[in-house]
């Protein structure tokens, strides 16, 4: 560990990816993690983080008290519990990575009033491949807006059976950055179609459909075809396991320290803005 490690709390540190963030960090000698946060009804409230997360003890114990001193926090729990996260941060300004899912309007309209105060990073997907990926699909949709026979733009998201959302918001997110390529320079406006049933019509130029699928323990996939006549473009990106969307958090909160108050994306953090 080096002298200027990063001293890092765990929000939501109990569940499954809050331990895999605890058991990632603990390997990096550049991380300190002094707090693993959670309910105060949580069973394992008082155990070690570093055992329940399948790593040495670390000396740390899960509990709901927000220890001193803290560099960084990074958020992996739940919606309802983001706001007094939240509120935490901004009155000890302390940095903040949010990478929990599924989060509402108030709780969107929360990070951004922060984000006034404390530097926040919070995207829908804290993958370092996935966010690659939108990057390609921005430049994809901004070569291929004018291509003279059309181009249809189709989202597929694949997730486990467990996940309580859809489409996802990283799919949504997706579809945020293709439709601001193609309604930018114009007066197009694109519509959302989530799935199709039934005798539709024939497609519009101007709509992005999205396709959820929830199957087993798939820790998430999302494809985007690019359909013209004649020929295809695919880009899939999937994750093996969870491990990638800790180590994106891990890697935003080491990034986050030294910047100002400001709201921050995962492409700020790659250098892709």
């Amino acid at each position: 560990m080096t002298s200027t490690a990063l001293s890092l709390a765990i929000h939501g540190a109990a569940g499954r990816m809050g331990r895999r963030v605890v058991a990632l960090a603990s390997e990096d000698r550049d991380i300190q993690i002094i707090g693993g946060i959670d309910s105060h009804s949580h069973p394992l409230i008082g155990q070690d983080i570093g055992s329940i997360a399948g790593v040495a003890a670390l000396g740390v114990a899960i509990s709901n008290q927000w220890p001193d001193s803290i560099g960084a926090v990074i958020d992996f729990s739940m919606p309802a519990a983001v706001a007094g996260c939240v509120k935490h941060c901004i009155t000890n300004h302390i940095p903040l990575v949010v990478a929990t899912t599924g989060l509402e309007s108030e709780q969107k309209k929360l990070l951004l009033e922060a984000s006034k105060r404390i530097p926040v990073c919070w995207a829908p997907s804290m993958s370092l491949a996935v966010n690659l990926t939108m990057k390609l699909t921005q430049q994809i949709t901004a070569a291929l807006k004018d291509v003279a026979s059309g181009i249809d733009i189709e989202i597929i998201e694949r997730h486990h059976r467990f996940k309580e959302d859809a489409p996802s918001g990283t799919a949504l997110k997706f579809g945020q950055i293709i439709a601001d390529e193609l309604e930018k320079d114009s007066d197009k406006t694109i519509t959302q179609v989530h799935g199709r049933e039934g005798k539709t019509g024939a497609r519009t130029r101007d709509e992005i459909g999205y396709h959820a699928v929830r199957v087993g323990d798939n820790p998430g996939e999302h494809t985007i075809v690019f359909g013209m006549l004649g020929e295809k473009i695919e880009l899939n990106v999937a994750a093996s396991n969870r491990d990638c969307y800790a180590v994106g958090a891990i890697a935003a909160a080491k990034w986050l320290q030294s910047k100002p108050a400001g709201m921050y994306d995962m492409f700020d953090v790659l250098g892709l803005s």
